[in-house]
């Protein structure tokens, strides 16, 4: 009986080696079409962005930043009694230096003539046919550059998500499209991903008297484009 239960324990252990020696099954490759869908959706913005602010010169730094003080001042009053709220309000730069003379040509240094003062403020516009208004306005207080001028949606999800259904249909289609050309079967979804991006305003900076005109400042607000991109693997059906 001993000998009996010692030749099946031999008997397991050996079984147990002989699996683990086996080669492994090597897995056949998955064949795959991989395929990129965009979507875009056009709307009418309803915010607009500005980026404004003043620019001062004085003789000393504290003349220059006195009078930046009381323009910057003057603008934000004049945006707050247009209706524009403390949380659409931020500095967005503040900056103060010396001006020079480089125009010695006896080798000297350059030396200082003045000093100058910038304060930019970023404004949102949740009223968007009062922007021609509030750009009006606050160059009558003191603003005279403007670095930036954008449009957009206070709420974007809902138009967003629309962008990316349409680009999981146009994914689909290619996918569809290569499939039908190549001679297979589409089969179920692998993988979605979706990557991501933001193009940033170009700057523009204008002068005062650029801004200033009888009446409102004309502003086209037109429409603004979301988009969407997705990547989706497909599986090829056998």
């Amino acid at each position: 009986m001993r000998n009996k239960e010692a030749f099946m324990r031999f008997i397991g252990i050996l079984s147990a080696f002989v699996i683990l020696a086996l080669p492994a099954v090597a897995e056949t490759p998955v064949a795959t079409i991989a395929v990129t869908g965009e979507g875009r959706v056009e709307a009418s913005p309803d915010m607009a962005t500005l980026s404004l602010g003043v620019v001062t010169e004085g003789r000393t730094a504290a003349e220059a930043l006195d009078a930046n003080t009381d323009a910057v001042a003057a603008m934000i009053a004049r945006l707050k009694s247009a209706g524009i709220e403390d949380r659409d309000l931020q500095t967005s730069g503040l900056s103060l230096g010396p001006r020079y003379n480089y125009s010695s040509s006896s080798g000297e240094s350059p030396t200082i003539t003045g000093y100058s003062a910038q304060n930019m403020v970023t404004v949102r516009i949740r009223a968007i046919d009062t922007v021609g208004a509030v750009l009006d306005g606050a160059v009558s207080d003191g603003a005279n550059t403007l670095n930036g001028l954008t449009f957009g949606m206070q709420d974007s999800e809902a138009l967003l998500d629309e962008a990316r259904r349409l680009a999981v249909a146009d994914a689909a289609r290619k996918a569809g499209l290569y499939a039908e050309a190549a001679g297979v079967t589409l089969g179920r979804v692998i993988s979605i991903s979706e990557p991501g991006g933001v193009q940033p305003p170009m700057p523009m900076i204008m002068a005062e008297a650029a801004f200033a005109k009888g009446g409102d400042v004309p502003v086209a607000t037109g429409e603004v484009n979301l988009s969407a991109a997705v990547s989706i693997i497909y599986e090829i059906a056998e």
